[in-house]
């Protein structure tokens, strides 16, 4: 019994201090100026994997662009892309129109209150269900990331392993139970505030957080062990040869470019055409990659002769692959066919931003009409 009754002073001291740190020191951020759901929505997803002061410039772009759930599910899909482009997982996008086109036709544009309605939205998972549901509704509802397991595995010392789909469940059911009633909205946006910006992962400043003196895991000197996680396995290397296949004639000063399916990874968005090597080996050489991207961009339609000048090297890393680029210098054998082929266009610096790119390509890219102009 005295062991449950420590652990509810714990469970009050964590909130009643969260809540007033937070509330005395909490970020002024655009999203938290209105109780908007979609607004609430919108950062959630962006936020997702990506810090918040990258977000916040990508915010006011996106909702200045779509100020409401209508404009954005009426927005033609590249639109869309184009104003999330520079954050990645485009399939959020994607899959934040297709839930906004739902919310429209089946509850008159308004994002609903109900947790089963809500969850049942594309791309919208657990997390941004609690999110949505407290933030904007003040629903006493969980919203656990890996900030929010970070900050509980300490505070309470747990050794679950955080990776496991279990631990988020006891998790969920954990921070409920923390929430105090009339609350939510501002107790868990405190939590991930918590998370963020002192019970960070590596170094967390422990002096400057307003529960730590109750702290099981910084009381047991454990503070930098926890929270327990598996590790993900190690990204696999794709090693790839791109062509920078430059026009002439009418084309000059323009690259050759395709457009990605329709689905998959980084769909409907533009590129240099690529080949991808057998092994890193081949990649090693770029008279390889040369006939490679003769013989690949030939299979498509496309006749290039490439030089094997390496024009340069880029690397992106997803979450389960990392690419590695090698750029060729190339031509291409008949321009105008070129230009005739469905999926591909010369593009020059003055319409690329016409076009929705992978950061890979846009960075390259960018930098490569910056040198040919200067």
């Amino acid at each position: 019994m005295n062991g449950m009754a420590s652990m509810e002073r714990d469970k009050t001291y964590f909130s009643e201090n969260l809540l007033n740190w937070y509330r005395k020191s909490r970020r002024d951020l655009p999203w938290r100026r209105s109780r908007d759901p979609y607004h609430i929505w919108v950062s959630e997803i962006m936020l997702q994997q990506t810090r918040v002061d990258t977000v916040i410039p990508y915010f006011n772009r996106f909702v200045d662009r779509f100020p409401s759930l209508r404009d954005l599910a009426v927005a033609p899909e590249e639109d869309v892309l184009k104003h999330w482009e520079g954050l990645g997982y485009y399939s959020r996008a994607r899959n934040l129109q297709s839930a906004a086109r739902e919310v429209v036709e089946k509850y008159g544009g308004v994002v609903p209150r109900d947790k089963k309605e809500v969850s049942g939205l594309k791309g919208v998972g657990p997390y941004t269900t609690g999110a949505i549901l407290s933030i904007a509704y003040d629903q006493p509802e969980p919203a656990v990331d890996g900030n929010v397991m970070r900050v509980l595995s300490r505070y309470f010392c747990l050794e679950e392993d955080i990776a496991r789909p279990a631990t988020r469940i006891g998790m969920e059911a954990l921070a409920q139970s923390l929430i105090p009633e009339n609350e939510a909205a501002d107790f868990n946006q405190a939590l991930m505030e918590l998370g963020a910006l002192v019970c960070t992962p590596k170094s967390p400043s422990c002096g400057e957080c307003p529960v730590g003196e109750r702290c099981s895991g910084r009381l047991a000197g454990r503070e930098r062990e926890l929270p327990v996680k598996t590790k993900a396995k190690k990204a696999k290397p794709v090693f790839l040869f791109a062509a920078v296949v430059q026009g002439t004639g009418e084309h000059a000063g323009k690259v050759l470019v395709r457009q990605r399916p329709d689905s998959g990874l980084l769909a409907k968005m533009w590129e240099l055409p690529y080949v991808e090597a057998p092994d890193e080996e081949a990649w090693g050489s770029a008279a390889r990659g040369a006939s490679l991207l003769e013989a690949g961009l030939a299979e498509e339609g496309i006749g290039v002769r490439a030089s094997g000048i390496v024009a340069g090297e880029a690397q992106h890393v997803f979450t389960h692959l990392v690419w590695r680029l090698k750029v060729l210098e190339a031509v291409a054998v008949d321009e105008k066919y070129v230009s005739d082929r469905t999926g591909y266009r010369w593009v020059g610096p003055d319409d690329f931003e016409n076009y929705s790119w992978p950061n890979v390509f846009r960075k390259w890219l960018t930098e490569y009409f910056i040198q040919s102009l200067s």
